[in-house]
Order: structure tokens, then C-alpha cells, then sequence
């Protein structure tokens, strides 16, 4: 579409917007005409499409955004020949309260701890002055 192309506002048909700037023309206008708002429906394939609610339905049948009036991108689902069964979790392997057991009861951390160090891992703490 021309961005230059000029587009009439549904709720003032004295407006004519540029096609680039009609869709916040469209947010303003609906604020300041709210009556005229509250008959319009929006189009479920482009939002810029206000019709009267009673035409809707038409207009859904019609519209030039329905994804049923083009061309498929993708081929139809074929049936499945056999539903799959609900899926099962496979059974658990690990068992949590029989490694906490064999490691015993670890020492609380304390930051700065010589305890907490790691052998052969040598720290260096530096004193802040």
C-alpha cells in the first residue's frame, strides 16, 4: 500500500489520513468520537478495519486479510491413523535422600573462612585500607 495514499477515517468521514499515519489516526479519532466508536467492530484480520457490528460478519466473509480467502502455506493435516496414548513419565533413577545420606552433614559456610577453601585451590583475600 502507498504510504501517501489517502485513507477515510471510519468515525469522521470528513477526515481523510494518509495511509502511514491512519493508524494513530485512528486511536486519537476513536477517543474524541466514542459514540460512533461504540458501533464500530474491528476486523479479527486487520485492525484497521472498522465496520458497523452489524456488518461484521460480512465483512469477515469478505475481507481481503483472511487468512482462508489466500492460499494455504502449509499442506492440510492428515489424519492420524492411530491416536498416541497420553505420554508417561519415564520412572525416576535418582534418589535424593540416599546421596544426602553418603555425603553427611556439611559444614556451614562462612564467607572468609579458612574452611571454606577448596584443598590445592589457592585464595587470596586483599584488605580493604
Amino acid at each position: 500500500m502507498d504510504p501517501e495514499r489517502l485513507l477515510q477515517c471510519p468515525y469522521d468521514k470528513t477526515h481523510q489520513i494518509r495511509a502511514c499515519r491512519f493508524p494513530y489516526h485512528l486511536v486519537k479519532c476513536r477517543e474524541n468520537n466514542r459514540k460512533v466508536a461504540a458501533e464500530l467492530a474491528t476486523c479479527p484480520y486487520n485492525a484497521r478495519h472498522k465496520v458497523p457490528k452489524r456488518e461484521l460478519q460480512l465483512h469477515i466473509a469478505t475481507c481481503s486479510n483472511n487468512p482462508a480467502e489466500t492460499e494455504a502455506p502449509f499442506p492440510p493435516k492428515t489424519e492420524l491413523k492411530e491416536m498416541p496414548g497420553a505420554w508417561q513419565c519415564p520412572p525416576c533413577q535418582e534418589d535424593w535422600e540416599a546421596d544426602a545420606d553418603g555425603l553427611g552433614a556439611a559444614a556451614p559456610f562462612h564467607l572468609g573462612s579458612r574452611e571454606n577453601r577448596l584443598l590445592g585451590t589457592p585464595q587470596r583475600f586483599s584488605k580493604c585500607p
